[in-house]
């Protein structure tokens, strides 16, 4: 297994088809992927621009679904957010999102870059190539 990763994940256009302000079609394999990374160990955030109303309506969906989410909109389960003590960015490994440079790679793709180390070489275009760990002094 790999070591467990808070991964914050978008929901219009990467867990289910945009359709703001209504929630659209899963995305293939959303929820089979968010599963197995919640069975790895992995923490997940619900990380949207949603709030209010639409965003119960997110957060029932990746319900019905089998999703119930480390956090939403934070960074932690329970934070209360207070911009004058603290800033809005989250804390997480990985930020899942449809608008990423180079789009959404599907998730198949993703469970394979957390899982397996595997990144994006921008100097090629998206082409991926594999990351291997370094060791203690850095080769």
């Amino acid at each position: 297994m790999t070591d467990s990763k808070i991964i914050a994940i978008d929901f219009d256009g990467t867990i289910a088809e945009d359709a703001y302000p209504k929630v659209g079609r899963a995305k293939m394999f959303a929820f089979e992927t968010m599963k197995k990374l919640q069975e790895d160990g992995h923490r997940l955030i619900l990380w949207t621009y949603r709030h209010g109303q639409t965003l119960d309506e997110a957060v029932e969906f990746c319900r019905d679904n089998g999703i119930e989410f480390y956090a939403v909109n934070n960074s932690f389960a329970g934070e209360q957010f207070d911009p004058e003590k603290a800033s809005r960015k989250l804390n997480a490994d990985y930020f899942i999102d449809d608008r990423n440079l180079g789009g959404f790679p599907g998730w198949g793709e993703i469970y394979r870059i957390i899982t397996e180390g595997i990144e994006f070489d921008l100097e090629t275009h998206g082409t991926r190539k594999e990351t291997k760990k370094k060791g203690w002094f850095g080769f």
